[in-house]
């Protein structure tokens, strides 16, 4: 682990058996979706699949791991509404006001809880399937930009496409 760095929480948010059809009958295993994070904005997802469940679960928490990304949040909450799909699932995610606390439910709040978000309104349409309704949150958070950067790179750009606007009025 680096300097400064936290570490990372797991929460397995889902165990499923799976069998699968054999000549000498059916053959068992597990996949699980793990949900690592250090509770303040960096939040990773990962599935494993193994013939025993802890091994699953250690699977996708080594998937997890390596797939963090860094979430900008604006004070205990996200900086602005996002509404993402995964396959059949679509989850809408809104800032909320300080105090409202987590409103979602268990696949959404793991993942924005390991987040480190204290504040927010979620809603899951469509399909609940935990597998694709995690990963529907997590693109959410993906999509996520922090207002301020966003304007100073778009005023950094007009300013460059001004300058090279006078330059070729300048040349001609």
């Amino acid at each position: 682990m680096e300097d400064g760095e936290l570490p990372l929480t797991e929460r397995v948010v889902n165990i499923s058996r799976v069998s699968k059809v054999v000549k000498g009958g059916r053959h068992l295993s597990f996949n699980a979706v793990v949900v690592v994070g250090d509770e303040q904005s960096r939040v990773g997802i990962g599935m494993g699949k193994a013939d025993a469940v802890p091994d699953a679960v250690r699977k996708g928490g080594a998937a997890a791991r390596k797939n963090l990304i860094t979430v900008p949040l604006k004070g205990s909450t996200i900086p602005h509404d996002v509404l993402s799909k995964f396959g059949g699932a679509s989850v809408m995610l809104k800032p909320a006001s300080p105090g409202t606390g987590v409103i979602a439910g268990s696949s959404v709040r793991a993942v924005v809880e390991l987040a480190g978000v204290k504040d927010i309104l979620t809603k899951v349409r469509r399909s609940s399937n935990p597998v694709n309704v995690v990963k529907a949150a997590f693109a959410g958070l993906a999509e996520l930009r922090d207002p301020e950067v966003e304007f100073a790179k778009r005023k950094k750009v007009a300013e460059m496409s001004a300058a090279r606007d006078q330059a070729s009025k300048r040349s001609s």
